[in-house]
């Protein structure tokens, strides 16, 4: 008989931290290290090909794409930059 070994969903989902990142463009600042800005939301989404989807998906109502940072091991969350899509500049 055969026994799968460990949590299969680990192998297909990854965790992204939404970070609103609109404080940066209102004060016209440098960029601050990822860890400084307001979380938004934690996600589990579909690990396969991320980061060619990632960009153009809405993750948050109301903000708009920045940027990400890519994980430098497999089970670090993924980053993600967004901005207020309201912000007035």
């Amino acid at each position: 008989m055969a026994v799968l070994d460990g949590n299969l969903w680990e192998y297909n989902l990854c965790k992204v931290v939404v970070v609103d990142v609109s404080d940066d463009y209102a004060t016209i600042g440098p960029p601050l290290p990822a860890d400084c800005y307001p979380v938004l939301a934690e996600l589990w989404v579909p690990r396969y090909g991320i980061g060619s989807w990632l960009p153009f998906t809405p993750l948050v109502q109301g903000y708009l794409y920045d940027w990400h940072l890519t994980p430098i091991a497999e089970e670090e969350p993924w980053t993600v930059g967004v901005v207020r899509y309201d912000l007035d500049i």
